[in-house]
Order: structure tokens, then sequence, then C-alpha cells
């Protein structure tokens, strides 16, 4: 921290404290026993006049105790550039709250680690485990329970861009994924977007301009067919949705598909899932990844 802002905190910490202590000192003088007559402020509501006297003493000492424990406070933690004298850091009470937790959790997660993604379904240990992990850090996207939203994979469906086997999972969980799909609309123009756009949805069962679609199913191959498919399927080595299926990460709320399929076409989609292996680490990501995998099995 620079000098400027260390001794800026010290000062407004300075004004702060001389404040209080000013205002104390000067709203605890108490009334004299002797000839006292009470006063009052003048306001009077519904008969009841309102008294003007000092706080109560008990009152004022309490006040004068807190702003000795900030003293203290401020003598064995932290402030500004001072290390108190307990030499008490953030950064090290994470790590001594990690060493604290590896040492009580380590053995359950390496045991779940050396069974199959696969089987930790079964285990419900790990499955608590893993659902507070997806909880903490998978549900703000995909949802509490896994049914995703607009760009963010439904986990329950068991339809998988990139593969949904237990590794494929652990794997995506691990490294993260980032899927490209092209602005295709400069190179296909108006009518070639609305004629694969038919084509696409008759891929999916849906009702199309037949003549259209047909008009679509040439500029398809030449322009889709190297990642999602002749027949519509995907590459899961390439992250391609299957456009068969009738399930649509990208259907625009309150849109109709037609109109999501050309948008996706003309302006392309770019989506991004973080890598974990470094937040979690692989024996936590091995846990989660059985959590998922359940979701979609279950």
């Amino acid at each position: 921290m620079s000098s400027f802002w260390n001794a800026y905190i010290w000062v407004l910490f300075g004004i702060t404290m001389l404040g209080l202590a000013a205002l104390i000192h000067f709203t605890r003088k108490m009334p004299d026993p002797e000839g006292f007559t009470e006063e009052t402020t003048g306001h009077s509501f519904d008969g009841i006049e309102e008294y003007n006297n000092p706080m109560p003493k008990w009152w004022l000492n309490l006040f004068w105790l807190t702003i000795f424990f900030a003293l203290g406070y401020f003598i064995f933690y932290p402030l500004g550039n001072w290390p108190g004298v307990l030499g008490w850091t953030s950064q090290g009470q994470l790590t001594d709250d990690q060493v604290a937790h590896q040492r009580r959790y380590g053995e359950i997660y390496e045991r779940f680690a050396s069974m199959p993604v696969e089987e930790l379904m079964d285990h419900p240990q790990a499955m608590r485990i893993g659902q507070r992990l997806y909880e903490d850090n998978c549900a703000l996207c995909h949802g509490q329970a896994g049914t995703g939203s607009y760009g963010f994979p439904n986990l329950t469906n068991n339809d998988w861009s990139w593969g949904g086997s237990g590794d494929d999972i652990k794997t995506t969980l691990l490294n993260g994924r980032q899927g490209q799909m092209p602005a295709m609309g400069a190179a296909l123009g108006s009518p070639g977007v609305r004629a694969v756009t038919e084509y696409v949805m008759q891929l999916s069962g849906h009702s199309v301009d037949t003549a259209l679609a047909e008009r679509g199913e040439p500029l398809y191959n030449a322009t889709c067919a190297a990642c999602h498919g002749q027949d519509g399927t995907g590459n899961q080595m390439l992250g391609a949705p299957n456009l068969t299926n009738d399930i649509w990460l990208y259907q625009i709320p309150g849109e109709s598909l037609r109109a999501s399929i050309a948008h996706t076409l003309n302006e392309g989609r770019a989506g991004n899932m973080p890598a974990w292996r470094d937040f979690l680490g692989e024996e936590r990501v091995h846990i989660l990844a059985g959590y998922v995998y359940g979701m979609s099995e279950r």
C-alpha cells in the first residue's frame, strides 16, 4: 500500500476515534443531585413531555468500552501498513483453513478419487459432497436443478456437445471448453441464411418450407457439415451440437426457433466454460464430475 493511502487510513481512523471520544465527553455530564430541576426540550405530544436528561452513566461507559476495544483491536490486527502484533493476514487464515480442511477431508477425497466417475453416483456421501460443490460453483450458470438456461447447457437431458461419459465430463471441468460458431451471414447472404435455417429445422423434425429447405441442403453441406456432420448429428470432438434432437442451447427467449437459428447463422456464437482445475483441484473435480454425471442418469 502506498504511503498516501496508508496515511489516509490512519488519519481517518484517528479523526473517527477522537470524534467519538469528544462526543461521549461532552454528553457525559450528569446532573447535580442537589438543587436539580428537570428540564424539558419543549416538545410535547399527547400530554407527554420530552425531558432534557443526559444519557445514563452505564450507557456512556459502554461507549467508552467500545472505543477501548477498537484501539486494542488495531494493535493486534493490521491497519494500513501496520501488520499488527499478531501478524494475522487473510491469506494466512485462508491457507490455515485449507490445510485444516485437507487434513480433515483429504482421506475421503482420495478414496473417491480412486473410483471411476460413473460409480460415484451410487455413493450417497460422494453425491452430498458433489452437490455442495455444484451449488457453490456451477448452479449460478446451469441452475440449481442443472436444467440450464439461454446459453448454458442443460445437464439433465443426456445431450452433451463435448461427450457425456464420466471422463468427458471430468475433462470439461478440469480444462474448460471454448465453443466457436463462426458467423456465416456474409458467406451465405440473406437468402442463404433463410434456406439453411429451413434445412436445419427440417433436420430436427419441424414443419418447414420444403422448397426452401431443398435449396438449403447443399449450402448446409458446403458450410456446416464439416462440424455438425452431413446428417446433422454433431461432433463431440469439436463440440459441435447435434442439430437433429430439437435441443437448442441458443433459442432466444420470446423469439421463434426460426429467428434464433437465423440469428446464430448470421452472428455466430462463442460459448466459454471456465476451467476448474486450479480452483477446485483434481480430487474435488472428480467428485463433482460424478455428481454431474449422475444428474443426467437418474
